[in-house]
């Protein structure tokens, strides 16, 4: 029954081919406007975005040439109606998988990350996705033609999806919060997809036909979204530990007396454990002058019933307090 219903999956793809056909001024324009947005992610500092996305343009080349032209066979690449060999095939690939790779992540990192200037990078994007086409007519007819065959791994394609979105579904349940929406997810991947995809059929670069609009929903649906879930958790990973501009995340550590000190404060976690001076004295000794010197609660705590270097720094608190009270009112 399963395999049946596969199979069907299988042969409705088979008819979807994307189609590329544009011309050299059209790669010269788009290849100089990523190089410029790639500055403009360095300029403001948005290193992990910068970084993101030129890995998500490695990862397309690899999957483009290596994966669908030398493995499977199902890409094709046209120069003046002529099949070109596997050089020019591969620096057309270049491009066109840097390019999209490049924007299609750098989209995605943008919103997982919910950059304060989001809306910039995308309209950006988006707006060079529409206009460049229409610049590229001056450079004459198009005389390079990409082609690709789905019907080999589309249905994979999605199936690799659905399990990918149910893994992070467990991984959200096992954590028993909805740290993210899936819903948010899927719609990033959707319209990051859809937006290129229906700018190059506006434009004339994929052919209008029969299948174009079921090539526009699925390929929205499917390629982007494919990789959707593992993105979320490498920046969810990354984000513990590093800052957009890559610097450490700052995190408090508990030190001795149970004062829990900044790893950024003067005081080192690299200071001997038998220092002279307790680590409350010297926070102390750092602050400014006109601030009162921090309470010695190391020894105070100490004596605190309840009171360990274990619990909380806000327990710890509660049973000062507690203790204190008790002695008011035997007063």
């Amino acid at each position: 029954m399963v395999t049946s219903l596969l199979s069907e999956a299988l042969t409705e793809f088979d008819e979807i081919t994307p189609t590329r056909s544009l011309n050299l001024l059209y790669i010269i324009l788009d290849s100089i406007f990523i190089v410029f947005l790639m500055a403009l992610f360095i300029w403001q500092k948005r290193y992990q975005t910068a970084i993101f996305a030129f890995i998500g343009g490695i990862i397309y080349v690899i999957v483009d040439y290596c994966g669908f032209y030398l493995i499977s066979g199902t890409r094709t690449v046209y120069i003046n109606g002529v099949e070109a060999d596997a050089l020019h095939t591969f620096w057309v690939l270049l491009w066109m998988s840097m390019s999209y790779g490049i924007s299609n992540f750098a989209f995605m990192w943008t919103c997982l990350n919910k950059d304060k200037l989001a809306k910039v990078w995308i309209f950006l994007i988006i707006v060079w996705w529409l206009i460049c086409p229409s610049i590229s007519e001056l450079g004459g007819d198009a005389t390079i033609t990409t082609q690709r065959t789905t019907g080999a791994y589309h249905g994979w394609m999605g199936v690799v999806m659905i399990v990918s979105y149910l893994i992070l579904a467990v991984i959200l349940l096992w954590k028993k919060k909805p740290f993210i929406s899936l819903l948010y997810l899927f719609a990033i991947g959707f319209f990051v997809q859809f937006g290129w995809e229906f700018s190059l059929l506006i434009n004339g670069i994929r052919p209008m036909n029969d299948m174009s609009l079921q090539t526009l929903i699925v390929n929205s649906c499917l390629e982007t979204n494919l990789g959707m879930p593992a993105a979320y958790l490498i920046w969810w990973f990354v984000r513990r530990y590093r800052y957009e501009d890559m610097t450490k995340v700052i995190r408090s550590k508990p030190v001795q007396g149970g004062v829990q000190i900044p790893v950024s404060a003067p005081v080192a976690s690299d200071i001997p454990s038998d220092a002279a001076a307790p680590a409350a004295d010297a926070v102390a000794a750092s602050a400014p002058a006109e601030t009162a010197p921090m309470p010695k609660l190391s020894q105070v705590a100490l004596d605190t019933p309840g009171w360990s270097p274990e619990t909380s720094v806000w327990k710890n608190i509660q049973a000062l307090f507690s203790k204190s009270g008790k002695k008011d009112k035997k007063d």
